[in-house]
């Protein structure tokens, strides 16, 4: 059933590569996880779902997966590179809060996303400062051939490996313009491996180390916790496009000097056989930020009655790696397809799942799907592949059944456990009450039976001027919704 080779396109060669384990029978998964300062915005979140469509897709093959996601509380500057201040002590000062219980209340505001869009947990929630002594070990193991100490912490030298850079391509210091100046740097693309607590300053989180107290730098620790938990090389590592440029490159110099590694055109020697990359969501105003502290989350979807799997859906629409632009006419949209199948499983609920015989049409709409999504993970194809499979007429339900849910194994989108009174939400500032609605909608029913128009049309600007789209001939059977 998924027999088509598994081909991902790996990063850092630029090219689509045939997946071969390191390890015989595994798939060993690296995601770089969250900053828990703040709540993540739907931009973030699309990080996740793809990787989870790619752990999925490693199970359906076959492999056994161990994915590890980080939750990073210490280290992550409010720059990507070496400059600003702590983004976990920025937010603990602000609130006026622990820098401990603000990482652990977004520490569960981001789990918390990632049930409700249907992401499966991973083999091991990884978080930073559990780590800190092995952080330290791994930069006493590097520092003497590739490190140099400032007043401002222990910085990696960049020119003392082969290669640096070519994941992102930017070999020039223009290439690495958004690097700021530290005094003393060798390089302007050296990176902070430990950062000293400034003389007279006390941080809420800071070590003892031999470069004295302070903090890890950001870039060392996904490469602890990588090697750790993972052994180098591993198999995949994943992570957003902006990761690429910076975190990644510096993640990949340090692989390369723990291990005593050569050059990248052995691609294992950058600690991973394979680098993956989801590309942006965008608005229309541009790529969404955290900065101005007005962002999409989530739980705005939710409150203005998007269920979390239509944007979901909305990921999957797309190709990971091509731009995918938000709007709420595009939520709609997903929204809509969504129902669609979830009606379409309806009739299907109350059948067992029977062995998948062989059956021309079910081998053929298979056969589309497993060669979509082992291209690459080519979900858009995989989609129509699934709904394909949904209108095949005149087969034994149960091996229908069986042939939805192989695929929904790798969607994720849990079709079978959605009812259609899930997917109407109520938006937070809706007024009228359901039973209102109801009502009305039964008074303009009778009133269009009687051929009273006016009548109706008075009712649907009523319910309109109450944020409820009455949708007539709606195929879909919901009759209405909130907007």
């Amino acid at each position: 059933m998924a027999d088509t080779p598994l081909k991902l396109f790996n990063s850092l060669t630029r090219s689509l590569e045939e997946f071969q384990p390191v390890h015989e029978g595994e798939a060993r998964v690296y995601s770089c996880g969250p900053t828990v300062y703040n709540y993540p915005h739907i931009g973030n979140m699309r990080a996740y779902v793809f990787a989870d469509v790619l752990g999925r897709t490693l199970s359906w093959k076959g492999y056994d997966l161990t994915h590890i996601i980080n939750i990073t509380d210490v280290g992550h500057l409010t720059d990507d590179a070496d400059a600003g201040e702590d983004k976990l002590e920025k937010a603990a000062a602000k609130s006026e809060k622990s820098i401990w219980d603000i990482a652990a209340h977004y520490t569960e505001a981001f789990k918390a996303d990632i049930a409700a869009l249907n992401i499966r947990q991973p083999a091991k929630w990884s978080v930073a400062t559990d780590y800190i002594e092995p952080m330290i070990d791994f930069a006493k193991s590097i520092a003497d051939r590739h490190c140099y100490e400032l007043d401002s912490g222990l910085y990696f030298d960049v020119s003392t490996i082969e290669d640096y850079g070519r994941l992102a391509r930017a070999v020039t210091e223009e290439g690495e313009g958004r690097i700021d100046t530290v005094e003393g740097k060798r390089n302007a693309a050296d990176f902070a491996i430990w950062r000293k607590t400034p003389p007279g300053e006390k941080r809420q989180m800071e070590w003892d180390s031999p470069w004295g107290k302070g903090a890890p730098g950001w870039h060392l620790e996904c490469s602890v916790m990588g090697e750790k938990l993972l052994g180098f090389p591993f198999d995949i590592h994943t992570g957003g496009i902006d990761h690429r440029e910076i975190h990644h490159p510096n993640e990949i110099a340090q692989n390369q000097a723990f291990c005593g590694c050569g050059g990248l055109d052995e691609a294992t020697h950058s600690g991973a056989k394979i680098w993956m990359h989801n590309n942006f969501l965008v608005e229309r105003s541009g790529k969404m930020s955290k900065s101005s502290g007005e962002f999409l989350r989530l739980q705005l979807l939710i409150d203005k009655g998007y269920h979390p799997l239509a944007y979901r859906m909305m990921c999957l629409q797309a190709h990971y790696r091509s731009e995918l632009e938000f709007s709420w006419e595009g939520m709609g949209a997903a929204l809509t397809r969504l129902k669609r199948l979830v009606i379409a499983v309806e009739a299907l609920r109350d059948e067992a799942s029977q062995a998948v015989a062989e059956h021309p049409k079910f081998a053929s709409v298979l056969s589309k799907f497993d060669g979509a999504i082992a291209d690459d993970l080519n979900t858009p194809i995989a989609l129509t592949a699934l709904e394909e499979a949904l209108a095949i007429k005149k087969v034994d339900a149960g091996m229908k059944r069986a042939v939805v849910e192989e695929m929904d194994r790798v969607l994720g989108l849990d079709i079978f456990d959605l009812t259609r009174a899930d997917l109407r939400i109520r938006p937070k500032d809706a007024q009228i009450t359901e039973a209102e609605i109801e009502a009305d909608l039964l008074r303009r029913k009778e009133a269009r039976l009687a051929k009273d128009f006016a009548t109706s049309d008075a009712i649907r600007a009523s319910l309109a001027a109450s944020g409820v789209e009455v949708m007539d001939g709606d195929p879909l059977g919901w009759e209405w919704k909130l907007v």
